[in-house]
């Protein structure tokens, strides 16, 4: 992969449709942890600790307030049926929750109406969100670049969406072949944790990959950590190994 400068109005979509009725097809397991998303269930807790603990240091918030995030503007690109969006409401942010798949937000819809969060559900795509001039100031871009057709203008439209002094996340599996023996024949054929197809060793991304692409639309790297299992405490943990998960944050330079 080649980074180069890109310009976010010129690809249509970046949705691999192939993907998002692979999703589909699974929304109404989203909210049951012991469902075909359970590896996703255990994986909440870190990446959510992770994300607050990163964005409080960077706005200056204190963690321990009841709404730490109270004021913030976030968008969960590809939120599926709103893992993350819920614990973004209660921690008081401005979410919004975007995902190509109408399945997966009425599923979203019907849980956060059920626990009374405010969660903004839209049933679109990144294009669409950066073409109406949508701004945030942190984007989730969790688990969502391995899925896409373009990762090149899928990231450059989410970088123009990202506001002078925000942030974006993204966590993604490595393109390596401990992955490859890890995340998908491990994963999705040996332990059956994930269904069979999960995840194409072609379509997953190297962090240098993702660097110089972030690089090239005026993003700032400050943040890359591992994500690894320990199976004997059956728990995700923050690793300097990222060979196989991994997650990233980046900044736009205030102005």
């Amino acid at each position: 992969m080649t980074a180069k400068p890109a310009d976010p109005g010129t690809t249509e979509t970046t949705v691999d449709r192939a993907e998002v009725e692979k999703f589909s097809r699974l929304a109404a397991e989203w909210w049951n942890p012991e469902s075909k998303f359970k590896p996703l269930h255990k994986f909440n807790p870190v990446r959510l600790s992770y994300i607050k603990q990163q964005v409080c240091g960077h706005f200056g918030l204190d963690p321990k307030a009841a709404a730490p995030l109270d004021g913030l503007r976030i968008l969960d690109i590809g939120c599926g049926g709103g893992l993350l969006c819920e614990p973004m409401a209660r921690l008081g942010a401005e979410i919004v929750g975007v995902d190509p798949s109408a399945t997966n937000i009425e599923v979203a819809k019907l849980h956060s109406a059920a626990t009374g969060l405010a969660v903004d559900y839209r049933n679109s795509t990144a294009e669409e969100m950066q073409r109406s001039g949508e701004t945030f100031d942190v984007i989730l871009n969790m688990e969502v670049v391995e899925h896409v057709a373009d990762v090149e203008a899928f990231l450059a439209t989410c970088s123009a969406m990202v506001r002078p002094n925000g942030l974006m996340f993204i966590a993604t599996i490595n393109r390596t072949l401990k992955a490859l023996a890890l995340a998908i024949v491990g994963a999705e054929y040996v332990l059956r944790w994930l269904p069979r197809g999960t995840h194409r060793y072609e379509k997953l991304v190297r962090p240098e990959e993702i660097r110089a692409v972030l690089s090239s639309n005026g993003l700032l790297m400050i943040d890359e950590t591992g994500v690894s299992y320990n199976p004997l405490t059956d728990r995700w943990r923050l690793s300097a190994d990222k060979d196989v998960n991994f997650m990233m944050l980046a900044t736009r330079p205030a102005e």
